[in-house]
């Protein structure tokens, strides 16, 4: 059974997740933490996506590299010089 409009719209604005503010240092920190953690993942993953559109090989090593960076800021750049590079070799020798 359903709530009403009025008591279920009042309830759901108190249930949201997304503007909830998390009240412990620990947790903000570990949030943080989390996000920084899935962003550097996700740029890793980008990096490979772009060479793997380009016919660019990467070998193993090379990956692992690029996975273990959390610099946003380098993996930033190699998604860039991804987009131009003519090796694996030529990205990771990219500075920033």
């Amino acid at each position: 059974m359903a709530l009403p409009g009025e008591p279920w719209d009042d309830l759901e604005k108190h249930m949201n997740v997304e503007t909830y503010e998390y009240l412990s240092d620990w947790a903000r920190e570990n949030i943080a933490k989390g996000i920084a953690e899935g962003q550097a993942q996700a740029k890793a993953e980008a990096i490979m996506t772009v060479l793997a559109a380009r016919d660019i090989q990467v070998p193993d090593e090379f990956k692992d590299k690029i996975r273990k960076c959390h610099d946003l800021d380098r993996l930033d750049a190699w998604i860039q010089a991804a987009v131009t590079v003519e090796s694996s070799d030529a990205l990771l020798d990219e500075e920033l």
